[in-house]
């Protein structure tokens, strides 16, 4: 019977699978140069052993990227979907801010058997952040400018609706510029006074020019240096549903349809649409459900 150990219950912690007592984390050496970590050891589990893996953690965070290990060829639903589960029997799916449910995931194995496998969800403290000097017109557009808006927004909404079998979402993330984290995820913003929709992605403060790497391999689905809310915006679908987002830059490197490389320069740091000074907003989906890019880089 396989079993994970996760350190400190997360999804985004180490873990060791070991099966019959015995490691298997040298084994997962031996095939990737490098692997050290627990995600390596689900993608490349053997295939004999597959019938009997389970692997998922007990408990997350809102905000979580959820990675686990299902016999490959199952049919695994969650949230109303059917999750891609990948030649290695790994799915991923993402726990959203205000969620308060743990998740409930049917997994259908090959063989007809049916498991219900539940992850508990821990609740965070979501501080207030205020953001004052920001232009009137973007806290409270006028009536044309808000149509443009909503518009826009549809169209990167349609860009995270579908999504290709890379499997970017299952590297380390690297940070895509260093600096000084000036907004986090699920803060509840309130700008010039006036309360706005809770802080989707993580801002790092940079200097405007500054290369913007990608923090994971995978697909530019959408490009536009001139949305009026978010400036110059990229989206990078990173497979299975898993997504990253970046917002206000100066220049775009990249165009729809283009593949990135983990590291690959994609853009430069700017203060296009609302911002207040230059700085990166780095925010991440799994499709629609907005996760913390912060949790998924401190996956161990």
């Amino acid at each position: 019977m396989s079993r994970v150990y996760v350190g400190r219950g997360s999804s985004l912690s180490a873990a060791f699978l070991r099966v019959g007592g015995h490691a298997l984390e040298s084994r997962a050496r031996s095939s990737i140069v490098g692997a050290v970590v627990w995600l390596v050891i689900v993608l490349i589990a053997p295939p004999a052993l597959a019938e009997e893996a389970f692997a998922f953690p007990d408990h997350v965070q809102q905000g979580a990227m959820v990675i686990g290990r299902v016999p490959p060829g199952s049919t695994v639903h969650y949230a109303g979907r059917i999750l891609r589960v990948t030649d290695y029997g790994t799915v991923v799916f993402g726990i959203g801010r205000d969620a308060t449910n743990g998740a409930r995931l049917r997994v259908t194995t090959p063989g007809g058997k049916t498991r219900v496998v539940r992850v508990a969800v821990e609740p965070r403290d979501w501080p207030i952040q205020r953001v004052d000097g920001v232009p009137p017109k973007t806290v409270s557009p006028p009536p044309a400018i808000a149509a443009r808006i909503r518009r826009e927004q549809a169209r990167v909404s349609r860009a995270r609706k579908t999504s290709d079998d890379g499997l970017g979402f299952a590297q380390h993330f690297i940070w895509p510029v260093r600096g000084r984290i000036s907004g986090r995820f699920g803060n509840q913003r309130i700008y010039n006074g006036t309360p706005g929709s809770a802080h989707s992605g993580m801002d790092i403060a940079a200097a405007t020019g500054t290369p913007v790497k990608a923090p994971a391999a995978g697909r530019v689905v959408f490009a536009d240096p001139h949305l009026y809310l978010t400036g110059g915006t990229i989206l990078i679908d990173h497979g299975y549903g898993i997504g990253s987002n970046f917002l206000h830059l100066s220049k775009l490197n990249v165009h729809v349809g283009d593949h990135v490389e983990q590291g690959e320069v994609i853009g430069r740091v700017g203060a296009t649409g609302r911002a207040t000074g230059p700085h990166l907003h780095w925010g991440m989906t799994w499709y629609n459900v907005r996760i913390d890019p912060l949790l998924v880089l401190d996956r161990r």
